[in-house]
């Protein structure tokens, strides 16, 4: 039996509860660490994860950090002390693997948030953030989620990025008034 709207957001909010439950602290901390430490930050997913990945660039840069989108027209150049985010359910998509190879012979710093650590991207990377959520594939069985293809990594995503920027926050004594000087005001 179908739910109704607001039930189906219901259940989507406990799977967000149960699955940023299971997110390693440690692996958190280390994120907000070298995004902290570095001197640009470039973010990349494909799809979706490419737009929570946007939405994470836009936050930093309000907190003050040098972020970038890869593959925007006014991206500049990676080198060795900035750091390469990327977002990726599978660790696997090919039109992301060549961007953390190249990164790595830049020598900037790359770091995965992914499902699948033991992934392609996953093993390129310097740092890891394990988040749970089932891939686009779910015919493994084992899901625990209502939602098609991979919405719950998707939307846990753009919450743990979130998480991380009140992180930040904290760690550079930065309020939302400071920052909302940094808000888009051409409009």
């Amino acid at each position: 039996m179908a739910m109704e709207t607001i039930k189906y957001a219901s259940e989507i909010v406990k799977e967000l509860h149960r699955s940023v439950e299971r997110i390693v602290e440690e692996e958190a901390e280390t994120l907000a660490d070298i995004i902290l430490q570095s001197n640009k930050v470039f973010v990349a997913g494909a799809g979706r994860s490419g737009l929570m990945g946007r939405a994470f660039a836009m936050r930093l840069m309000h907190t003050g950090i040098n972020a970038y989108v890869v593959g925007e027209t006014i991206t500049p150049g990676i080198g060795k002390d900035d750091v390469l985010i990327i977002g990726t359910g599978s660790g696997e998509t090919r039109s992301l693997i060549p961007m953390a190879q190249k990164a790595k012979g830049l020598g900037a710093s790359v770091v995965a948030v992914t499902i699948a650590p033991e992934s392609a991207i996953g093993s390129l990377a310097d740092a890891l953030v394990k988040l749970p959520g089932s891939p686009k594939d779910q015919a493994s069985g084992g899901h625990t989620t209502i939602q098609p293809m991979a919405s719950l990594f998707e939307q846990t995503l753009l919450v743990f990025y979130d998480a991380v920027i009140l992180r930040m926050m904290d760690k550079t004594g930065l309020d939302s008034d400071r920052m909302y000087g940094r808000h888009a005001n051409l409009e």
